[in-house]
């Protein structure tokens, strides 16, 4: 296959505009120092990887899964993950659900695991990084969750760390086999498995759920215009229907129902899951799984800020009823298709409207009631409203932004170099390489070593969050309990860690540390305590 790199691209198409981006940075006159004022929402991302061998048509998933999270370190696994604190058919709208939706291979790979000579948690194989991250086996997926931040740009930073961890186990794994071991950080297969980036947002528990729903919804089926990742074909549960279309956004295929708590088959625009990992009686989880997965930073870093920003909108109460879309779960999948551009689709109070101004209606209520509250803030609006302004005129503009443009754009220049139809196979091959992680042969790191795409953080950021958790954060208190005691951590969880000390066990509750005082005075504790009795006296859990 023909390298896009190779294609005698004209020059004048590869020079296009490069502004590292930095969000603009407030100066304090009492410290005298330039401090960037953030958002200050606890926010999360958890991406699923696709996983495959080079040269081998047919693998274990599950098995490959496995082995790659295994090589994230050396020795034995311990497996400390704690399911007990988890329930995923607990509905926010005040129910349980009798079971979750499973796409029909799912029995295929429960099966299989009946056959395996592992126990349910070695299949998980669940890994809490020093980072504050988890890592673990998700269904045949690799699934990295990101520690929980309270910043924008440092959540970015956290999202590609977890590209370069997985890159380094794919790295490890392929000298233990001698054959190379892929990553894409996509969310199709083209044969009808679609596997998810779920961005995760702490918000109030009294809002009341309908609200939220009718809210939120409109802006999440309309925010694929600058937010997907671009896909080659229309596809379903059973497979690729039609190659020949490019389309918006990879998951927007796979939605069928407006609200549900599942998130494998018959997947809801909302999700409904009730599990806030904080306080139950103060806060909800707002668990988005329509989003695609982003290469760009800055693609990721304008989904979540805008999404942060509209979530601030409904807890103010701001968002009127005459948003409501009619048919959502067409409408979804009607505009990830549509190839004029318009995007236009019809509300329920009967007017039609394009998904680039009902994002503005979205983005006057932010201009006109959260501008200047800071920095990331000031950011979001000014680069919503530019990244819009050149939706209406001319996406392609966006080619250095945005993932799909981007990949239109590769994909584009390859079929007039190549004379290709779009129903060309080959278009699909270079649609997952475009998601391939590895910095020396994915075809977006392609572009971004060559300039071609805005970055919003540094290398040396995300080697950062490599290293270590956000400071500001119960991610701290978890990554580095890890860090000083492992030996002595019998279990984890989001909101919780259980230490052993002196043969018994002793829970730290970390619900509250979602108010960053909390967290803050856990955190100091935490680095003044030289053993683990200390910490838990210091905790009031025990006596020394």
């Amino acid at each position: 296959m023909p390298n896009p790199y190779d294609l005698g691209i004209p020059v004048e198409l590869l020079q296009l505009c490069y502004h590292p981006l930095q969000p603009p940075i407030r100066k304090r006159e009492d410290s005298g120092r330039r401090i960037l004022i953030i958002m200050q929402r606890l926010l999360g991302i958890e991406t699923e990887y696709g996983i495959t061998i080079e040269g081998e048509d047919n693998i274990d998933p599950v098995q490959q899964s496995i082995e790659l999270i295994k090589s994230y370190r050396h020795g034995d696994f311990y497996p400390m993950w704690d399911y007990s604190g988890e329930d995923p058919l607990q509905d926010v709208r005040g129910f349980r659900a009798k079971t979750l939706e499973e796409h029909p291979d799912e029995r295929s790979h429960q099966a299989a695991d009946r056959h395996r000579n592992l126990s349910a948690l070695e299949i998980k194989s669940d890994l809490i990084l020093n980072n504050g991250a988890r890592l673990y086996n998700d269904h045949a997926h690799p699934e990295y969750s990101t520690a929980e931040c309270r910043s924008l740009f440092q959540l970015v930073a956290h999202d590609k760390s977890g590209e370069r961890i997985l890159q380094r186990c794919a790295s490890r794994r392929s000298l233990e086999i001698g054959k190379r071991v892929v990553l894409y950080k996509n969310n199709t297969d083209f044969h009808g498995h679609s596997y998810g980036c779920h961005d995760n947002y702490l918000m109030r528990r009294d809002i009341p759920f309908e609200y939220l729903k009718e809210s939120i919804m409109p802006f999440l089926i309309t925010r694929q215009i600058f937010a997907g990742a671009g896909k080659v074909g229309i596809e379903t549960e059973s497979g690729l229907n039609s190659a020949g279309l490019f389309q918006l956004a990879q998951r927007s295929d796979f939605f069928h129902v407006e609200a549900s708590v599942d998130t494998m088959h018959n997947r809801p625009i909302v999700n409904t899951r009730d599990e806030p990992h904080a306080d139950p009686t103060k806060f909800r989880r707002l668990h988005g799984i329509v989003g695609d997965a982003n290469m760009s930073e800055y693609a990721t870093a304008l989904k979540v800020g805008t999404t942060t920003l509209v979530i601030d909108l409904i807890e103010e109460n701001r968002i009127p009823e005459d948003f409501t879309i009619h048919q959502p779960t067409h409408a979804i999948k009607e505009i990830s298709r549509d190839q004029t551009y318009e995007w236009l689709l019809k509300l329920n109070n009967g007017k039609t409207i394009s998904a680039v101004n009902l994002q503005r209606e979205y983005l006057a209520l932010a201009q006109k009631h959260l501008n200047t509250i800071n920095d990331e803030t000031d950011w979001v609006l000014a680069e919503w409203e530019s990244v819009l302004d050149s939706l209406e005129k001319e996406p392609m503009e966006l080619r250095s932004q945005l993932d799909w443009v981007a990949k239109k754009w590769l994909l584009d220049t390859f079929i007039d170099e190549e004379n290709l139809g779009w129903d060309d196979t080959w278009l699909q091959s270079l649609d997952l390489e475009y998601h391939n992680i590895d910095c020396d042969a994915g075809l977006y790191y392609g572009l971004e070593t060559q300039g071609l795409m805005q970055r919003v953080v540094t290398d040396q950021q995300i080697e950062e969050a490599i290293q270590n958790p956000p400071t500001d954060t119960r991610a701290y208190f978890r990554g580095k309990s890890l860090h000083k005691f492992r030996s002595h951590v019998k279990s984890v969880q989001w909101d919780s860690i259980t230490f052993n000390s002196k043969g018994q066990p002793f829970t730290v509750n970390m619900n509250q540390l979602a108010n960053p005082e909390i967290s803050e005075k856990y955190n100091r504790i935490l680095n003044k305590s030289q053993t683990v009795e200390a910490l838990l006296e210091n905790l009031g859990l025990c006596k020394a």
